[in-house]
Parts: structure tokens; sequence; C-alpha cells
């Protein structure tokens, strides 16, 4: 299983790095509970006060065989300029001051009652690294659905069409995190991942401009998204769930179709997989399809194995090809068919 190279840094790592006194950790811990992507994602200060400006190579030089005495046209490739910008996202908790005192523990208090401010942050980030489009929203970043949402695009050899023709569809991803493929941005100058300011108490009014005191608490988190080379992302679309549940139509394990058997061919679209940490990614409704099917001792590219995140934390990892197989809950099951 090939591992990023030293310097690729993780949002974790960077929130290590950043505050070694625990404080920015024990936040990217805890989103990282509820979305694996972020245990993947390579991370990567941005060159640009906004987000990261990115040369993207284009073509390759042309290349002769030439006889003796005969020379050849000189070439070269081509690239392209291209700027990726970061989505700033902002949240703010007020807790009345009497209420917070009341607990006993006003420090742990604050932290349960803003954390639905970070597991909101989280779901809304996940989102927008698979459905984000800064044409729709220029506020956000474009994520991968919209990068790789074309069947006769310039990147549709690494789109793979798993047969639904409904409305009831999801998506697999397969991408290889790394530097020079595929990464995290955060703008020049500043933090990676969620940053927390405890901004102390204030006169705050409510609902009917009345006064009370309250300890008001502010969080932040800007990121984007770069895919340096399209190659090293593969989007496996259009698999229909109703025959996924059922083992039917485009899932029977006659079909073409069927995911395990496209998720093989997706690895096989990447150029070369040791240029980064390759995962999958897939909903709830998926994986919890693919661990029943590495129950089955017939199965042998399905695996359930021990593993320990970057945490320290023991648990079971679900691998195809040894791969490891990552869930995110923003992965909709009412994709509209990709074409």
């Amino acid at each position: 299983m090939a591992t990023i190279a030293n310097g690729a840094l993780t949002l974790a790592d960077w929130a290590k790095r950043l505050d070694p006194k625990g404080t920015i950790p024990d936040v990217a811990e805890l989103l990282s509970q509820s979305n694996e992507i972020l245990e993947d994602i390579v991370m990567k200060e941005g060159n640009l006060p906004t987000g990261h400006r990115v040369v993207i190579r284009t073509g390759l030089p042309t290349v002769y065989f030439r006889m003796i005495n005969a020379g050849v046209p000189t070439s070269k490739s081509t690239t392209a300029q291209v700027d990726e910008s970061c989505g700033m996202m902002e949240a703010r908790s007020h807790i009345d001051t009497k209420l917070a005192s009341l607990n006993g523990n006003t420090a742990a208090f604050r932290l349960s009652e803003d954390t639905p401010f970070l597991e909101a942050m989280n779901q809304t980030m996940a989102d927008t690294l698979f459905y984000g489009n800064v044409s729709v929203d220029p506020k956000t970043f474009t994520g991968l659905a919209t990068r790789y949402s074309s069947l006769s695009a310039g990147n549709a050899q690494n789109i793979i069409d798993a047969g639904g023709a409904s409305t009831d569809n999801t998506s697999v991803y397969f991408v290889v995190w790394g530097e020079e493929t595929v990464f995290g941005i955060f703008p020049k100058g500043s933090q990676a991942g969620l940053q927390h300011r405890d901004l102390g108490e204030e006169s705050v009014q409510d609902s009917s401009s009345n006064w009370y005191q309250a300890l008001r608490t502010l969080y932040q988190w800007d990121m984007g998204l770069v895919v340096k080379d399209w190659r090293y992302v593969v989007r496996i679309c259009n698999v229909d769930i109703s025959d996924l549940v059922a083992l039917t139509g485009t899932q029977a394990s006659t079909a073409a179709t069927e995911l395990v058997k496209v998720m093989t061919r997706a690895i096989d679209r990447i150029p070369n997989v040791n240029m980064g940490r390759g995962a999958f990614y897939a909903n709830r409704t998926v994986c919890s399809h693919l661990r029943i099917q590495a129950l089955q001792k017939s199965n042998t590219v399905l695996s359930i194995e021990d593993a320990t995140n970057q945490f320290g934390k023991p648990g079971k990892e679900l691998r195809f090809q040894g791969y490891p197989v990552r869930k995110s809950d923003r992965l909709l099951n009412t994709e509209a068919r990709v074409t």
C-alpha cells in the first residue's frame, strides 16, 4: 500500500504542528471522527492570499525518430495556469453566562454546546468537497462531482458509468492524494483546518432586543481543493441504489457494471498509484453493501482489517484490493444520471 511522502501533511498533521498545546488538534480530531475524508486529504499552504495558483500540464511535447545527418523539429509541452480559490466558512456561538456557570465546568459545557456547530461545518465542508460549484455559489470552491460531470468531457476516461438510468444513483470516488496529484489548500499565511477563537464575554441581544451576557465563540475554516493532475481521480457514477440493494440489473453478479468490477477498473485508470495515498469514498449504503460482501469467504478483493487511525485509535477498516474504503454520508443516493 502506497504511503504519503514525507512533508505531505494531512489536516491533523497541520493541526498538531500549528498548536502544540492541543486546542486545534482536539477540534480537528472531533471533525475527523465523522468525516473520514479528512484522514486522507493532503493539505498544502496556498501561494495566494485567497487560494492557490497551479500550473497544469495540458499537452506533451512532440518527439521524433531521426536518421543520420538529419535533424528533428523543436517542440515543447503546453501548460495552463489555474487559480483555485478557498471558501471561507464561519460559525458563531453565543451561550448565556448563567447557563454556562450552572454546569460547574464552563469550558466543558461550552464545548458540548458548540459541538453542533462543528458538525454542521463538518457536513458542509464534506458536501462541498464533492458537490461544490463556484458557478452556482461563488463563495465556495469547486468539488469533485462538478469537475467530473460529463461522459463526453476531456477527463471522461476517468469517469466510469455504472449503468444506472434513474434518479436514485450515487457515486464512488477513487482518489490518490499527493502534492503533485490532488490536495487541499488553505490561504497563504493562514492556518490549516478549523480555527477556534474564544471571543470572551459580551453583552448581546435576544430576539426581542433585550440584553444579556453571553460567552461568544467564533469558528472559521478556510479551505479549497486543487486537482493538479486530473488522472488521479476516478469517479464511478450512476451506481443504481435500487439495483445495488437487490443485487439485480446493473448490480447483478453477472453484470459488467457490478460495483466490484468497476472499482477494479477505477484502480487501473490511475497512471501511477504510488504517487500518493489512494482511497475509495462511498456513502453508508455502498459501504454496508461492500462490508457484507467482504464477509463472504469466496470474496478475495474485499477485506475487513485491523487498523489504527492517525490519532492512534484502533478499529476495523474496510479495504478493496488493499485500498481503504472511506465512508462519507454527504455522497447522495439521489444523484441524477451523469451523461
